[in-house]
């Protein structure tokens, strides 16, 4: 994305070379099915509106049980507050080379993952954002679903640093590079571009050790 600068840009190793191994059947079954039951359900929150689309019509539409639904999505808010943009940057943290700092990795990714989405992806974040700021539900909910990104991100740093999820170092810098992640989003709501870039530049501060 032209919000991040060049820069910051890593190589992540392609489906067919190393470090990455192809998701095998089941799993990518079960991806087409969470993507499908995800689409279905924004082309309908669009079209008629969150409020009055049920668990049951986007099941009936993605051609699935409810109960289907729910193993995918513990709520309907989910569908907008789970996307796949999480799953992009921590892949893409994990294809980061062992030489990188922390920070440096998680920047890079951040880059990777924006760069990698196509304009649908982007028009689909867009929808979820508009989403999540509009529907008091979904706004809710939030809560929740930040505190499962931070036991995620958690994870992620832990398995790169060697360490325990669980480990004051590196609770501290999950909660550091997710503090800077939620004042670039609440300074500018809905603005993706925006939001990249004060991300960015907020990482970039970290980086170096916030001098002041």
């Amino acid at each position: 994305m032209s919000a991040l600068p060049d820069s910051a840009a890593r190589p992540s190793p392609g489906p067919g070379q190393p470090g990455q191994a192809r998701p095998g059947l089941r799993e990518r079954k079960k991806a087409r099915t969470r993507a499908a039951i995800r689409e279905h359900a924004l082309r309908l929150f669009g079209a008629q509106g969150y409020d009055a689309t049920t668990v049951e019509q986007i099941a009936e539409a993605a051609e699935v049980s409810p109960s289907t639904f729910f193993r995918y999505f513990p709520t309907k808010e989910d569908v907008v507050l789970q996307d796949d943009m999480e799953l992009l940057w921590i892949d893409a943290l994990r294809a980061q080379p062992a030489g990188l700092s922390t920070v440096a990795a998680i920047r890079a990714a951040l880059h990777d993952a924006f760069a990698s989405m196509s304009a649908d992806n982007l028009a689909q974040l867009r929808q979820t954002t508009d989403l999540s700021l509009s529907v008091p539900a979904v706004r809710a909910r939030m809560l929740d679903e930040f505190a499962r990104t931070i036991h995620v991100l958690a994870e992620a740093v832990a398995e790169r640093a060697g360490r325990s999820p669980g480990d004051p170092a590196v609770l501290a810098l999950t909660g550091a590079v997710l503090g800077i992640a939620m004042t670039a989003w609440f300074s500018e709501p809905g603005d993706l571009v925006s939001f990249a870039e004060r991300f960015e530049r907020g990482l970039a501060l970290l980086e170096t050790g916030l001098p002041l």
